[in-house]
């Protein structure tokens, strides 16, 4: 970014921006204009017809947008210019009556990321930005910044899906803008590495007529053909082009790390649903170290030098010309090339922008050569291929070396080479200001997205094939009408139908780096990699010979030089991206990490999870560099994992104190008098142990409550919903994702938007139910049968006849994510309220059988289930058991939850988990644990009614919730257990312990809600009670004194400590 970009965007962007405005009446100008009835007028059909049916669209003419924007402006922010934005937004307006204005930043795309973030601010500052811009023209990396001010498209896409036909847009770019279950952009493009390749040079000089299949064949091939004469002016010229940038660079390294998304051959899971390995070109998902240190990222760098050193840039560099693709491929030097997708059309073409130029007599203007007079008819000069694969491939498992690609290291190889196509930023997309944009003006450019996104490719500013739908013979002819030749419009269908390709049918795609910095990393990447190495002369310890390009840096014969220059690179380059991390991004290497492992689709690790794995893998070095020691706490670890604390730091894990017994008592018996002095300075340590232990405690406590005050107040996750209609149409229960790619999934961010919801006439019903299969949840299709008829009786019993198609339904599998373990937890841990959100709350359990084990699955095993009973206190807890029915027999009628059904239901962790029956192998915590803070935030929020209810005198409101609470004091032991034995598996021995659950948490919110209940931490936002619907049910509390604990293990959601504290606790100095 320049200089002029610290400046405010608002004044600096108005003074040196280039605008292509286009009106109605004053095409050249930005001034505010109305268009009057006389310019634009819905009634003439016929005028409306020509101007909003252009290029066979149907979206403005039959959504009825002829003026119905008129006299309303709008502005578009974009990094590249294009010929076609201004005729097609000089189209639109003249259809819809809009005043679109479009501004080219100057700065161009390396400035658009800053421009984001100065115009409608980060993420996590709602009250920043300038907010000049309406929408925007953006990439994927730059989304994580500032995608909280982006608005979600989700619903607006859902509205216009048969237009928009977002499922049929590749699944790279669609997840490239996709956040949280939430859609921030509207992609209509995508962007990949590719290879283009001149089958008259090939043929000229003798070779196969069939592109390199690896890098180091890329290379190989480079070197072959440079210093030979393409062009017969005589002069020796280069083997392929490019222009030295990070992303072919990355290119490079993809196929030879990446080999494989999921694990294979366990269990006999085929390598599509396995778990996620975590392979990745960038960054290591267990510590965030830089991956530049391994065999592979030297063999692909020594592959990618061999191509610069061998293309145009020996050329170009010594004449102080920039090293460029776009200039060097016109003069017909180059024998192949490498880049992006729209300007690879644009060099492959004839005629395009940067295609070779016929070679003209100087005397009389003719063509004297020109690309392709060698070849025969129905040939094609300009060829096109999938990118390169790799042989050899880094090893993963069992060591870090580089190995060769064969059936078991690479399982997708076709002949042992690798393919891993590099998605290099994820290509353009267009977004809305979400923050500071007038609604008109969203409506506005929202029109003008969905009419883009039915045009056809050659009609659309800045977009290459992007849709699988594309790649079909009408879309081919459509190309052939543009002029390409036949054989160009196959080698690009060819090359898209193994990237476009899911990852069940065996494709590979690797992911740029998505997250949050992505710039600067990439900026210290280019500055090391290109201008202080690759580009950079001897003298001045790079490797091109700027005097004599041929004797450049050879990797071989150069060992000794190479070797020490390029770990002075990984070093600079690892340094300084540490350094970044550290010091330029929030939450430092620990958010980083979690950031990265949420971008790859990899489950959810909290910080001391992140931690103990590095002591369990002697990743000392890493455990130091993230600052673990601050994180976690020794003592606790010592009861868990105490071999991995003792190889870390020696006797950390000895019994405090012994040595100084044992001294104590030697010097006892030498001299006595000390003895008296021994005793006073430990009782002195025990002292200041104990106020340090007990702060420690008293801290976790609180901090655990104060995050139970925040849940209920707030989505870790959006709620999502399916509508009535939609839910009957599927005819089954559907996966999340495919509801969500149909856009048939109602997005709602907030609590406070789900009442707003409800409040305006849209009821949610949720469905409580049991899988009755280990993958699918209702495979008998028995659930669904009773969901719907459910549905019918609720909207007949509360007189919903007229509104049936403003009911929505809430069921896991549709509305929890169910692929992305990141997400799918923070949804789960949404759960309570989810549940405690709903209008009625329906228990489904009609009898069938279990489809793998075929024992009987019925309303008996649905309760015995934890989860199920989770959502029904929780649900109960804020609503009451007035609206809470059970559907369990073949009748399908409805039944009203009983005191006796709702009295079973409260012992929630008496409950059945799936974790407690594999004894938590493969997981460090139970599922007990994760609801406490969700029902002890219900409970406080209980408890606050029944305080407020009594100050009002709200005499229906005390009563009931008087009822609930005495129901639970019967209980409360049971209802909230304060701890329970946990088994689990620690260095592969069977371990029984007893972890606190509940401990003194009841007794604790009790106090705290009588206190006034807010959050205890100042910065917090204060959180407020609850508006307790009339006739709120029964509800209750009182407790006795902490029963001694004893072996026990103290673990909450924010914190943990070991019972050897604990017991000190209770213990008198």
């Amino acid at each position: 970014m320049s200089s002029r970009m610290t400046i405010s965007i608002g004044m600096w962007l108005l003074a040196t921006r280039r605008e292509a405005c286009v009106g109605m009446r004053e095409p050249n100008t930005c001034s505010d204009i109305v268009i009057d009835k006389n310019q634009c007028d819905r009634s003439n059909t016929t005028l409306c017809m020509e101007r909003c049916g252009k290029h066979d669209s149907r979206y403005l003419v039959e959504t009825n947008k002829c003026c119905a924007h008129a006299g309303m402006s709008a502005s578009l922010l974009a990094f590249e210019s294009d010929e076609k934005w201004v005729p097609r937004i000089e189209e639109f307006n003249k259809c819809t009556g809009a005043r679109v204005s479009l501004t080219y930043l100057d700065e161009g795309e390396d400035g658009m990321a800053e421009a984001l973030i100065q115009d409608i601010g980060t993420s996590d500052e709602s009250n920043s930005g300038d907010g000049i811009f309406d929408a925007y023209i953006v990439q994927g990396p730059w989304i994580p910044d500032v995608q909280g001010g982006l608005e979600n498209l989700s619903p607006r896409i859902t509205a216009v899906n048969e237009y928009v036909r977002y499922q049929d847009i590749n699944p790279a770019s669609r997840s490239t803008v996709s956040f949280n279950g939430t859609t921030r952009a509207l992609p209509l493009d995508t962007d990949y590495i590719a290879l283009g390749w001149r089958q008259d040079v090939f043929k000229k000089h003798g070779l196969p007529l069939t592109p390199p299949k690896t890098i180091e064949e890329l290379a190989d091939l480079s070197e072959r053909l440079n210093g030979l004469d393409h062009n017969e002016d005589g002069i020796p010229d280069w083997g392929f082009c490019l222009t030295p940038q990070v992303n072919y660079f990355m290119a490079f390294v993809a196929p030879v790390y990446q080999t494989n998304l999921r694990e294979c051959g366990y269990e006999d899971i085929d390598c599509t649903k396995g778990k996620q390995t975590g392979q990745n070109i960038f960054f290591d998902t267990d510590n965030f170290q830089p991956l530049v240190r391994l065999p592979g990222f030297e063999y692909a760098f020594k592959q990618y030098w061999r191509l610069i050193r061998s293309s145009n840039c020996q050329d170009q560099l010594p004449r102080g010309v920039k090293c460029s693709r776009k200039t060097a491929f016109p003069t017909g030097r180059c024998a192949g090339v490498i880049s992006m997708p729209g300007t690879m059309n644009n060099l492959l073409l004839d005629g395009g922008k940067f295609a070779v130029k016929p070679r003209k007599d100087p005397n009389n203007s003719t063509n004297v050569w020109r690309a392709g007079w060698n070849l025969e008819k129905g040939e094609y000069w300009g060829r096109r291929a999938v990118f390169p694969g790799s042989r050899k491939v880094q090893q993963w498992v069992g060591g870090t070396s580089l190995v060769d690609c064969d059936q078991n290291t690479c399982p997708h190889a076709k002949d042992n080479v690798n393919y891993a196509p590099f998605f290099s930023e994820g290509g353009e997309a267009y977004a809305l200001n979400g923050r500071q944009s007038k609604q008109t003006s969203k409506d506005v450019m929202f029109d003008l997205f969905t009419w883009l996104a039915e045009l056809p490719i050659t009609k659309l500013p800045l977009s290459g094939q992007y849709r699988k739908s594309q790649l079909n013979e009408k879309s081919g002819k459509v190309l052939l009408d543009d002029g390409w030749p036949q054989v160009m419009v196959d080698d690009l269908f060819n090359v898209l139908g193994e990237y476009f390709k899911d990852e069940d049918e065996g494709g590979n795609p690797v992911q740029d780096l998505l997250m949050v910095g992505f710039s600067k990393y990439m900026d210290v990447l280019d500055n090391e990699l290109h201008d202080k190495l690759l580009l950079n002369s001897i003298e001045n310890n790079g490797f091109f010979n700027l005097k004599q390009p041929n004797s450049s840096i050879d990797c071989e014969k150069d060992s000794e030089y190479f070797n020490r220059r390029f770990q002075d690179f990984v070093t600079n380059v690892e340094t300084r991206y540490n350094k970044i991390t550290d010091e330029q991004i929030s939450g430092g290497r620990i958010g980083q990490l979690q950031r990265w492992r949420q971008s790859l689709n990899l489950p959810w690790r909290s910080p001391t999870e992140i931690c103990i794995i590095l002591l369990e893998n002697v990743d000392h070095e890493s455990f130091k560099n993230i600052n673990c020691a601050a994180i976690v706490d020794f003592k606790q670890l010592c009861q868990s994992i105490p071999e991995a604390i003792e190889r870390y730091e020696p006797n950390v894990c000895a019994v405090p104190g012994r040595g100084g017994i044992i001294a104590a008592i030697v010097i006892a018996s030498v001299l006595g008098a000390l003895l008296i002095g021994l005793l006073i300075y430990y009782g002195y340590n025990r002292l200041a142990l104990f106020r340090r232990i007990s702060a420690r405690h008293e801290r976790l406590m609180e901090e655990t409550i104060d995050e139970s005050l925040r849940s209920v107040s707030q989505l870790e996750f959006p709620l999502h919903l399916v509508k009535r209609a939609d839910f009957i149409k599927e005819g089954m229960l559907q996966r999340h994702e495919i509801m969500r790619d149909q856009h048939k999934l109602l997005v709602i961010d907030s609590l406070a938007e789900v009442d707003n919801f409800m409040s305006q006439g849209n009821p949610v019903i949720f469905f409580s139910h049991q899988w009755t299969s280990f993958s699918q949840p209702d495979p008998s299709g028995s659930q669904y049968r009773s969901m719907v008829n459910a549905l019918q009786q609720v909207a007949e019993q509360n007189e919903w006849d007229e509104h049936m198609d403003n009911i929505y339904v809430w069921v896991d599998f549709s509305c929890i994510p169910q692929t992305n373990p990141c997400t799918q937890n923070l949804a789960i841990r949404s759960l309570a309220a989810y549940a405690s959100s709903a209008a009625v709350f329906i228990i489904v359990a009609p009898p069938c059988n279990h489809a793998e084990l075929n024992t009987a699955c019925d309303i008996e095993t649905y309760q015995c289930r934890m989860w199920c009973r989770a959502e029904q206190v929780c649900h109960s807890m804020r609503n009451g058991t007035g609206r809470m029915f059970i559907a369990h027999d073949e009748s399908h009628t409805l039944k009203p939850v009983d005191d006796d059904w709702f009295r079973e239901a409260l012992r929630v962790f008496d409950g059945d988990l799936t974790c407690c029956r594999l004894e938590h192998k493969g997981s460090v915590a139970c599922d007990r644990q994760s609801l406490v803070i969700p029902i002890l935030g219900l409970y406080g929020e209980l408890y606050r009614a029944s305080l407020e209810s009594h100050k009002m005198g709200d005499s229906s409101v005390q009563e009931s919730v008087k009822q609930f609470l005495n129901e639970i004091e019967k209980d409360q032991e049971a209802i909230f257990p304060r701890s329970f034995e946990m088994t689990h598996w620690r260095s592969q021995k069977r371990v029984t312990e007893t972890v606190m659950l509940f401990g003194d948490l009841i007794e604790r919110m009790k106090v705290r809600i009588e206190q006034g209940g807010e959050v205890s931490d100042k910065d917090s936002t204060t959180v407020k009670s609850s508006v307790i619907p009339s006739g709120f049910v029964r509800h209750g509390v009182t407790h006795g004194m902490a029963t001694p604990m004893v072996n026990m293990k103290v673990e909450t959601a924010i914190g943990k400590m070991d019972m050897e504290d604990i017991e000190f606790m209770n213990h008198k100095v």
